[in-house]
């Protein structure tokens, strides 16, 4: 077994609760690789669209439809940790590590998301792994192609990954571990921060997410 656990972070899903296409794609990567290790989809919802429900009106959580997509491709069920409180790529990096992959001590992992979303996710997962208390984690990170994503949604995103890039590297210069981390998430971040205003995408942006 190559690694402990591979850890897909969510591409959202559509208002009638369904994987993108570039979510599935992430986790048919993960589908291709598994040897047996934990599969752990990330993502409870995002903070830029509404709630998606399901026909009787219950929340339909990112990770849980990832789940469903994992067990219908024949994943093993008990070899499948859902990550159901991030709300954006800090988030979860952040609960991944503390809530899963600090406990149950999985230590080499891979972190795969879309081509994207990667420059920015593997400065956050760098970061956030190698903050105190420091453990012996060895991340390896995989890009699902952004083939087929029109350019009106793909271009606006990656503009919107550069400028969250600079304030990003501005964030880690100032903290430097975990006790700092969760102090900001919890009474600075927008997404997780109570009374904060929440910083909403708007336009074709949000069919990326």
């Amino acid at each position: 077994m190559k690694y402990d656990a591979i850890l897909v972070l969510s591409g959202g899903i559509t208002k009638e609760g369904k994987l993108t296409e570039w979510s599935k794609r992430r986790l048919d990567k993960a589908i291709e690789l598994y040897k047996g290790e934990y599969i752990i989809p990330l993502s409870a919802w995002t903070v830029h669209k509404p709630l998606v429900r399901d026909k009787e009106g219950f929340p339909l959580l990112e990770s849980d439809v990832a789940a469903r997509y994992l067990i219908e491709k024949g994943i093993n069920r008990k070899k499948i940790i859902k990550e159901n409180t991030s709300y954006d790529t800090i988030g979860n990096a952040f609960f991944a590590r503390i809530m899963y992959t600090d406990i149950r001590k999985f230590r080499k992992l891979l972190i795969i998301t879309s081509e994207f979303h990667m420059p920015r996710t593997k400065e956050i997962f760098k970061w956030v792994f190698k903050l105190k208390p420091k453990k012996p984690y060895k991340l390896e990170f995989l890009s699902a192609s952004d083939k087929g994503i029109s350019k009106g949604i793909l271009e606006p995103r990656i503009k919107k990954e550069r400028e969250r890039l600079k304030e990003l590297r501005k964030l880690i210069r100032r903290i430097k571990n975990l006790e700092q981390l969760h102090k900001w998430i919890f009474e600075k971040h927008d997404a997780y921060a109570a009374g904060a205003k929440l910083r909403r995408e708007s336009g074709a942006i949000l069919k990326s997410y």
